[in-house]
């Protein structure tokens, strides 16, 4: 049995976030709070990202207020399949409990962190400040703007970024099936110039979820590799995608994906290629996801986590100041 309390919150962007899907201006979530009967506590995170295919802030915030003050096990694990931010959160507020401490994210530093790039030109003045804080995986948005335009931002920031570096292009479903060929075509070239010294590690989700079979037959044709972001949002899709036969990289955002002793088992089965991403969460779901990509990352391939320089509060002070403000703050 435990004690459940619940608070809604709003994280403003600093610079508001670009994405094929459109402009996103503040993150909105929940933070969890389960306490035992011998007083240990576990924190956890909804963070729903509705247009990637979890359920909405509002539908999540719904079932919290219908839940009682006292929960078990058994209100936990039959959270339904539909509410996968939901089903992430309180198993993992429970597993702190079991676990009696807080995750420990330092299991996750060999794996490093890539920085997340504005889109557009802005990323050409972004790169260095992310360097200088250590960061030598990048992750730049396209599809945002034309393919010509960025095209040309990008060669120009390929002969800006330092030799080793490892460059991650995120579509965000975003492009069509000629301009991917194109984007292919160029992280090819560069990936077979040795001269250059800089890789492209992946293009994530130049397609959208119903064009899975161009994405599958695009992955056999060129050496830069696809990962699936939006098709392998929720553990149902992640699982759906692997028996149609995708065996290059899945970005798994647990922060959304659903069950994380459902995806822990997928994983420890099937051994598949992942890259852990981060869905702007705070810190509680953070460590959860991190404490999940520790374990399950067999590829050891930089987490997806470089973002908290999107958000200008201290969030300590954020977190503390939530907590302390009633529960029906929407």
């Amino acid at each position: 049995m435990y004690k459940f309390e619940f608070r809604a919150y709003s994280r403003k962007f600093l610079t508001p976030l670009s994405t094929s899907h459109g402009v996103w201006e503040n993150r909105d979530g929940v933070i969890l709070r389960l306490e035992d009967e011998t007083g240990k506590v576990g924190w956890g995170e909804v963070s729903p990202i509705s247009w990637f295919g979890s359920e909405t802030l509002e539908e999540a915030v719904s079932f919290c207020r219908q839940l009682p003050n006292n929960i078990t096990d058994e209100t936990i694990f039959s959270i339904p399949d539909e509410l996968t931010a939901c089903q992430f959160g309180f198993e993992s507020a429970r597993e702190m409990v079991s676990k009696n401490h807080p995750y420990a994210s330092q299991s996750w530093e060999n794996l490093g962190c890539s920085g997340l790039l504005p889109a557009g030109k802005a990323a050409l003045n972004q790169w260095q400040n992310l360097w200088e804080d250590g960061y030598r995986t990048f992750k730049w948005k396209i599809g945002v703007y034309s393919t010509v335009e960025e095209v040309s931002i990008f060669e120009l920031l390929i002969q800006e970024l330092p030799a080793f570096t490892k460059l991650r292009l995120d579509a965000n479903g975003g492009l069509t099936y000629r301009e991917t060929e194109i984007w292919l075509q160029k992280c090819d070239n560069i990936n077979r110039n040795n001269d250059i010294h800089l890789e492209i590690e992946f293009i994530e989700q130049p397609l959208w979820v119903n064009q899975f079979s161009e994405m599958l037959e695009l992955s056999h044709r060129y050496i830069t590799k696809i990962a699936l972001d939006e098709s392998v949002a929720t553990l149902e899709q992640l699982q759906s995608c692997y028996q149609k036969g995708w065996r290059e990289i899945f970005v798994i955002k647990a922060g959304i994906i659903g069950s994380p002793s459902g995806l822990r088992q997928f994983c420890l089965t099937h051994k598949i290629d992942t890259v852990f991403s981060s869905v702007f969460e705070t810190s509680i779901g953070r460590e959860a996801a991190l404490s999940l990509a520790a374990e399950l990352s067999h590829q050891k391939r930089a987490v997806g986590f470089g973002v908290n320089h999107y958000f200008a509060e201290d969030e300590k002070i954020f977190l503390d100041n939530l907590w302390k403000k009633n529960s029906s703050i929407l």
